[in-house]
């Protein structure tokens, strides 16, 4: 019987992205080293047969030796705490459904400056521009940009410079497409 092999070559590299991917992946593997330690093999020769680093597989070797199955186990990994807590961000996610008149602030459109500006009022905690840009994301809105207006200019004239004339209808769009 013929063995069976893998065309492409490179898919080793995203077999093992894969894994890195995954909680339970990284376990798994983690549980296949050790078991082929405890087969006979050498830690060079199942971190070269894994694609792991022998020092990495001499580790997970030394922490079930010394945890068990536990020791396998991906740890809790620590960072630092948050600033802004569950229920002030409950809080957040409702104030951006509003304008930013409503909390006192000039606009009429959140951005990150507003933002940063509405928490450190409210909540005496100081987040930059940026990381008020990725709350927007965390909490699913996404940027909207206003049209400009040039000051002073004539209404008629703008209109004449719109990408979608007023005469326009919607359901016209749909019939010139098909």
């Amino acid at each position: 019987m013929k063995p069976l092999s893998i065309s492409d070559p490179h898919i080793i590299l995203a077999f093992q992205d894969e894994i890195r991917r995954s909680d339970e992946a990284r376990y798994d593997h983690r549980l296949h080293s050790i078991l082929l330690v405890a087969q006979g093999m050498t830690c060079p020769e199942v971190a070269k047969k894994l694609g792991d680093s022998t020092r990495t597989v001499q580790y997970w070797v030394h922490r079930f030796e010394d945890d068990g199955f536990s020791g396998l186990a991906d740890a809790d990994h620590v960072g630092r705490p948050r600033r802004i807590s569950q229920i002030q961000l409950k809080e957040i996610n409702l104030m951006l459904r509003k304008s930013p008149a409503d909390a006192g602030l000039q606009g009429n459109l959140w951005d990150g400056k507003t933002l940063s500006l509405f928490i450190k009022n409210k909540y005496v905690i100081t987040l930059g521009v940026r990381q008020c840009q990725r709350l927007f994301r965390q909490l699913g809105f996404r940027l909207r940009k206003p049209r400009p207006l040039i000051a002073h200019a004539d209404p008629s004239k703008q209109k004449e410079f719109k990408k979608t004339p007023a005469t326009f209808k919607r359901s016209e769009c749909r019939t010139l497409g098909n």
